[in-house]
């Protein structure tokens, strides 16, 4: 049955009758498809420009994933047609480190870097407000996927005050109604999977001092989608009332608490619009809301998470 199942799927490939590969694996219960069906699927969904999904599905077999450069191709491509050229070159990469010479690949890297480099141009905006500019640390240069087993700390901390059940597509509509923004991607699908909660790694790195020892932010916690924990992003002590109570600027999202009551990470849709792909910005309240850019996405400020212990100034 398994057999005549792929081949059937195959076949629709050629006819490039997509859909029902779709709606073939949508029929199986998720907790039946292995990670041979879910490629099938996420490549199906790309080929009718469903990025997202594609992405959301790719996601689910990581680490099935990370050695494969089919894998890494795809999640690349899906990132390409979204304009997330960061995420698509860093996936690109990898493929290319996998499989060395792919044409394929090679064109897409080809073209993304085309594309970044003129979205280097400087932009005049003599009405933007200034911004802290740190010493930035750069992102390390992963070539794995985040393990998302073992990226939160279960306690009964967490448990208590962040983590939710997972979101329903309704319940993250009329989140995204309330805040009257957008959430990215990559941050819904990791709520799909663990709904908020506190990381192992929860310092991010954003400079360097005149000694040359490195500074970093801390977080608290990542808050998920949702009103019912108190950290949660439509919670007690979700976004809106963390903006309205602590003076905070309009310019997004509160999406992670900090050991310092005077400060927090948002999404900044400034550049991106409601709609778009937001940076992650550090806005400490002390310093008169001074902004620090740490990431221009919420991946990449996931994937530049490190442990506090690395600021231990004793080792």
């Amino acid at each position: 049955m398994r057999e005549d199942l792929l081949a059937q799927l195959d076949e629709w490939h050629e006819e490039d009758k997509f859909e029902e590969i779709v709606d073939a694996i949508m029929e199986i219960p998720a907790e039946d498809r292995d990670d041979v069906l879910i490629s099938h699927l996420g490549r199906a969904m790309n080929n009718l420009e469903r990025y997202e999904e594609a992405i959301e599905q790719f996601l689910t077999i990581a680490e099935e994933g990370k050695e494969d450069p089919l894998w890494h191709y795809r999640m690349g491509l899906a990132h390409y047609y979204l304009d997330q050229y960061d995420d698509a070159l860093r996936e690109f990469e990898i493929a290319d480190q996998l499989d060395p010479e792919d044409e394929d690949t090679l064109e897409f890297l080809d073209s993304i870097r085309s594309k970044m480099a003129e979205e280097q141009e400087p932009l005049e905006d003599s009405d933007a407000e200034p911004i802290a500019q740190p010493i930035v640390m750069p992102v390390p240069d992963l070539d794995t996927n985040i393990d998302l087993v073992n990226f939160w700390d279960d306690s009964e901390q967490a448990a208590e005050q962040y983590v939710s059940d997972p979101p329903t597509e309704d319940l993250i509509a009329s989140v995204e109604e309330e805040l009257v923004f957008k959430l990215p991607a990559f941050y819904i699908q990791m709520m799909k999977l663990h709904n908020g909660g506190i990381p192992q790694n929860k310092s991010f790195p954003i400079g360097g001092t005149a000694s040359g020892a490195q500074e970093h932010i801390m977080i608290s916690g990542i808050l998920g989608i949702g009103r019912e924990k108190q950290h949660s992003l439509c919670g007690d002590s979700g976004s809106r009332f963390v903006i309205e109570h602590g003076g905070y600027p309009e310019v997004g999202v509160v999406i992670c608490d900090c050991p310092s009551e005077s400060a927090v990470v948002m999404l900044d849709y400034r550049s991106s619009g409601n709609d778009g792909e937001p940076e992650v910005i550090y806005v400490d309240k002390e310093s008169n809301y001074q902004i620090t850019r740490l990431a221009p996405n919420f991946e990449a400020f996931i994937r530049g998470l490190v442990n506090e212990e690395m600021y231990d100034i004793e080792q």
